[in-house]
């Protein structure tokens, strides 16, 4: 390109969050404001994976929200690079944020609670497709099949219920919905702390592999620093909501 580097495919300006703390009767203790998010910059370039690394309550799920819009910040800029078009993701209106949640998809920290006990493999991975309005019966049957296939699970099973699949298996279950939507960026909450630790290795591995086979970018938040800098191109290190 011409004028050089392409623009990040995310780029967070001067984000900042705070919360009012009601004054504790039984204790006396003061109330006033704790910034959850203090005034947080960064950028993701298409295709990298950012770490997000803090213990908790440093205010890293607090920014993950404010991303995918379940919580509005103070002030601050999130721009998003449609494909050389910048969105002003905050100034999104709700009509124009569904078709913009396409392009920005999350995996949750725990398989169990996420999916639904009551819906089978196969209504869960489609759903996304359902509520776009994606497809119809046919080609969301061929996307299940293809999604099960690209997270390593057996095409058989999309028929059976969340109880029935191990832990790691659901997790590649959430994976999979979150790609129905062939999102570019996925932001990854803490997505292995809740596994057993034999079986971590093979989600990161399966989240890398699926990085390079779909060109995809990833925020990845953890307080685990040594999963982030296995996955990481680059990390961030939040503190007190710094």
């Amino acid at each position: 390109e011409a004028e050089g580097k392409e623009a990040p495919l995310l780029k967070v300006e001067n984000l900042s969050r705070a919360f009012q703390i009601r004054k504790s009767q039984l204790f006396g203790g003061a109330g006033g404001q704790v910034k959850a998010v203090d005034n947080v910059s960064f950028e993701i370039a298409r295709g990298e994976c950012l770490g997000l690394v803090g213990e908790s309550g440093c205010g890293k799920t607090t920014l993950s929200k404010m991303l995918m819009r379940a919580l509005s910040p103070d002030s601050g800029a999130v721009t998003y690079n449609n494909r050389g078009a910048p969105i002003d993701v905050l100034a999104l209106t709700p009509h124009e944020l569904m078709p913009f949640r396409r392009k920005m998809q999350f995996i949750f920290q725990d398989p169990f609670s996420s999916l639904n006990p009551r819906m089978p493999v196969f209504d869960i991975i489609t759903e996304p497709l359902v509520i776009h309005g994606i497809g119809d019966a046919e080609s969301r049957r061929e996307a299940a099949r293809e999604l099960m296939r690209l997270v390593g699970l057996d095409v058989r099973h999309l028929n059976r219920y969340p109880h029935s699949f191990s832990g790691g298996q659901r997790q590649r279950i959430g994976i999979a919905r979150a790609l129905a939507l062939q999102p570019d960026l996925l932001i990854c909450d803490e997505p292995v702390s809740a596994l057993d630790v034999s079986i971590q290795a093979q989600i990161l591995n399966l989240l890398k592999d699926l990085q390079a086979e779909l060109g995809l970018t990833y925020l990845f938040i953890s307080h685990n620093l040594a999963v982030v800098n296995y996955v990481a191109n680059h990390i961030a290190v939040m503190c007190h909501g710094q």
